[in-house]
């Protein structure tokens, strides 16, 4: 049974089910998985373990979209 969770995404409450996949979230979010970092509960996460990690209530999740320029 999944549950609605509220975590911190870049400062910000939000909602989701609980045990929801980092990859997952950051779609729901309209981020481009592939174009961002994320820091998850004050550690950057390599993106190796993403698909591993499930949001659980009161996680703190920062994303840093990768901006190119010149």
């Amino acid at each position: 049974m999944s549950d609605s969770i509220t975590l911190q995404v870049n400062g910000e409450n939000r909602n989701c089910l609980s045990q929801t996949a980092l990859p997952d979230l950051l779609q729901q979010l309209g981020f481009n998985p592939r174009l961002v970092a994320v820091e998850y509960n004050g550690e950057i996460l390599h993106r190796q373990f993403w698909s591993e990690t499930r949001m659980k209530e009161g996680d703190r999740i920062e994303v840093v979209t990768i901006v190119g320029g010149g």
